[in-house]
């Protein structure tokens, strides 16, 4: 464990914290891509499911078990508690264009042919994409609130931390993940896409 992964998790956790506030706050899910959300919820419960197979740490456990929570939490605030507030008209992305081509990947290119790894493959590919809902919501509206701004701000941090704990494995390891890198590298160029999107509206 370095410094870049464990600022990574503190930054993505971060941001799913910052997201819950404003959603509590407000009482409003104004803004907020319920679909990216629930795609999120997956990404977290098909990674995560090795939580009954295999012992890694404390600290990986209870990462796990916190960000798998958090991510239920926030789809049922944005489609239970606070569902009047939630913009469906705005949030129209069809998720069937992610989904398929990312489920069909992950069957193809893999590290085993297992029910496992093709889970953890398909979490992965799905989380490179999953922002991609709220991008297109907020490039349809034209507005991000300063609290979803930071909200995404902070998942940025995490991936460009993310790609920092790639680059350190490498280089004191010897260790390198071609799947996690390639996924991770695409998810970033997506927020430079926001931090674009953020700037010129």
């Amino acid at each position: 464990m370095n410094i870049f992964r464990i600022l990574g998790d503190v930054s993505h956790l971060l941001a799913i914290i910052i997201l819950l506030l404003k959603i509590q706050k407000s009482k409003s899910c104004a803004g907020i891509s319920g679909k990216s959300q629930i795609l999120f919820a997956l990404v977290f419960t098909t990674r995560y499911l090795d939580l009954f197979t295999i012992f890694i740490s404390v600290y990986n456990t209870v990462m796990k078990v916190i960000f798998l929570i958090c991510a239920y939490i926030t789809v049922y605030m944005i489609y239970v508690k606070f569902r009047k507030t939630f913009d469906s008209e705005n949030d129209s992305f069809r998720l069937e264009f992610l989904l398929v081509p990312v489920t069909g990947l992950s069957f193809l290119e893999n590290h085993s042919f297992t029910p496992l790894e093709i889970l953890w493959t398909f979490s992965i590919y799905l989380e490179s994409v999953a922002i991609l809902p709220q991008l297109f919501m907020i490039s349809k509206t034209g507005e991000a609130e300063t609290i979803t701004t930071h909200y995404l701000f902070f998942l940025g941090l995490y991936r460009a931390l993310y790609i920092a704990n790639w680059v350190w494995r490498y280089y004191t390891e010897n260790f390198y993940d071609q799947i996690a890198v390639v996924s991770g590298v695409v998810q970033t160029i997506f927020y430079c896409d926001f931090f674009y999107l953020y700037v010129t509206k």
